[in-house]
């Protein structure tokens, strides 16, 4: 029988299209990192600054394009 902590080490995750989209397209036209994670059938999109998450509400549509997706999106500070 296998230890939890070696199943848990040969898992690789795999991020949806979605997200890694999402990202790419906030680091390579804003250059900033974020964090982006799915909540149900809500993408949520958590930026340091309020100034970089205004300048995101500006993006929302071209995000939405970059990811190929119609789900919701949210924009966070944290």
């Amino acid at each position: 029988m296998e230890d939890l902590r070696d199943l848990i080490a040969r898992r690789a995750p795999k991020e949806p299209q979605e997200i890694a989209a999402i990202k790419a397209y906030i680091s390579d036209t804003l250059n900033s990192p974020s964090r982006v994670s799915l909540q149900g059938e809500t993408i949520v999109i958590t930026v340091a600054s309020a100034a970089l998450a205004n300048t995101l509400r500006y993006h929302t549509a071209k995000l939405k394009t970059a990811a190929q997706t119609d789900r919701p999106v949210i924009i966070r500070i944290g």
